[in-house]
């Protein structure tokens, strides 16, 4: 392709060299770059793509864009342009042949309930005979197929490619998690988005965002570039941002008046069941997945389907099948243990605090939670977890989570300084963390543990280890004869 077509659509300026040479792919890892292809130096937090031009040349690439001034190589076609990530993001798109735009985009952002949203909705659309892609945090789909994937929303070059995929596999719908990273950092420019659903807004990556104000602005760009939207009003933040849609909207609700309301609010162990109200009609909505906060990720997925065309009817029967990986998962379902052991990604204060505070009105016995705070991520809301955990269980097992590059012992002690009960055992190993609960597990116990969910790792400073709680779990009980 030639570069003049890989660029069209930004604004650009040809420093040296000949815009109609073809190149052979787009990069922005100067390491993966081969002969005849086109490097993008993208200016980053940690590193910057222009002290890597020389290695990309090296490497063979034909043309390099950039932002700032550089020397300019003889042979090589330099163009500058303004933002790199946003001419990567249309460049990828140009080259893959515009894939968003040969089916329908779903996207949903906010801090909490994404991922099970994400599935609720291609449990909808799957029921109604459509062929379904997925991307998100667990994993990405081709209707059936999962594809691993590292980050919740890719980088620009490697989404286009995936949505390209789905094209070719003849998928209608793409329903996708979005990050307030991919928007803030360009990954979704030039998507149009035929719906976009708020779910919420709590503490969470201000370790990237550095305020809540920037958090929120990041969060609220995916409405400026969808076509309708649905917006959680019982969210204070989901009123603000009715504020700055100039699309069509749907609200949804439990507490207040809105376009489609859950009432009438039945929990279970197993699941829930609601009644919607939409206009003047009141239907019966099941879900096998517990937690009143499942409502309000159902209720958001009904607005874009009903918006999508689809009958009551239908979005009903995909609802009452859903599952989701990690995701308030009963891992001893069919045992007799006498308690429950339920894994759930709960990784911020809000998400632990609905896990707990749904787990409670289940609870007959003692509410046991191990959890923990990742390392290298956001420390402000360690003691905040520390005070949740530890308030909202009757024993509190803290834990490691993924430690990363940072001491483990003092990732514990951070979260520790918002405690104030003594209901709390301080664990550092995770195996022994859950060992140890499953220990105290009496009847009618619920032992959550919180932080990893779907995920089978666990990072440590020096290497990335297999850890799926699943496993571990039934390992355990196996070898304590429970």
């Amino acid at each position: 392709m030639k570069i003049e077509e890989i660029l069209k659509g930004s604004t650009y300026t040809v420093l040296s060299g000949d815009e109609s040479i073809e190149i052979n792919n787009p990069q922005y890892d100067s390491r993966k770059i081969k002969c005849g292809d086109m490097f993008f130096a993208i200016g980053g937090f940690n590193v910057d793509g222009h002290n890597f031009i020389s290695k990309a040349i090296e490497n063979g690439a034909k043309a390099v864009v950039v932002e700032k001034d550089v020397t300019l190589v003889e042979g090589v076609t330099f163009i500058k342009v303004e933002s790199g990530r946003r001419a990567l993001a249309i460049a990828a798109s140009n080259f893959y042949n515009n894939p968003s735009k040969k089916m329908k985009i779903i996207g949903i952002t906010g801090t909490n309930g994404k991922t099970t949203s994400a599935f609720m909705l291609k449990g909808i659309l799957e029921a109604k005979g459509y062929k379904v892609g997925l991307i998100g945090t667990i994993a990405n789909y081709i209707g059936n197929k999962e594809i691993h994937t590292e980050k919740t929303t890719p980088e620009s070059l490697e989404l286009q490619k995936l949505f390209k995929d789905m094209v070719d596999s003849d998928i209608d719908y793409c329903v996708m998690e979005v990050s307030s990273h991919s928007l803030d950092l360009d990954r979704v420019y030039g998507i149009e988005f035929s719906q976009g659903i708020f779910t919420n807004l709590t503490q969470d990556h201000l370790d990237f965002h550095k305020t809540f104000e920037n958090y929120f602005n990041a969060k609220s760009k995916l409405f400026k570039i969808c076509k309708h939207s649905v917006v959680n009003v019982d969210d204070s933040y989901g009123i603000k941002l009715l504020e700055k849609i100039n699309s069509r909207v749907t609200t949804y609700s439990i507490e207040k008046e809105s376009d489609l309301k859950g009432t009438d609010i039945n929990l279970e162990s197993t699941g829930i069941i609601f009644n919607l109200k939409e206009n003047e009609k009141t239907y019966k909505v099941q879900l096998p997945i517990p937690g009143r906060y499942n409502v309000y990720n159902a209720l958001g997925c009904i607005g874009a389907a009903l918006d999508e065309g689809i009958d009551m009817g239908t979005i009903v029967e995909g609802l009452s099948k859903v599952t989701v990986p990690g995701r308030c998962e009963n891992l001893t379902l069919g045992m007799n243990l006498g308690f429950q052991v339920i894994r759930d990604y709960s990784h911020t204060p809000d998400s632990l605090k609905n896990i707990l505070e749904n787990l409670r009105e289940l609870t007959k016995g003692k509410l046991i939670c191990i959890f923990g705070c990742g390392g290298d991520r956001d420390r402000t809301k360690r003691p905040i977890m520390g005070e949740i955990g530890t308030e909202l269980s009757d024993i509190a097992i803290i834990t490691s989570d993924n430690p990363r590059s940072e001491d483990p012992y003092m990732i514990l002690e951070d979260i520790k300084a918002g405690v104030e009960k003594s209901n709390y055992k301080l664990i550092e190993n995770r195996r022994e963390a859950i060992k140890t609960a499953l220990l105290l597990g009496e009847k009618d116990d619920i032992i959550v543990i919180a932080g990893k969910g779907h995920e089978t790792y666990q990072i440590l400073k020096n290497e990335t280890i297999h850890f799926d709680e699943k496993e571990v779990v039934l390992e355990l009980i196996e070898e304590l004869e429970l």
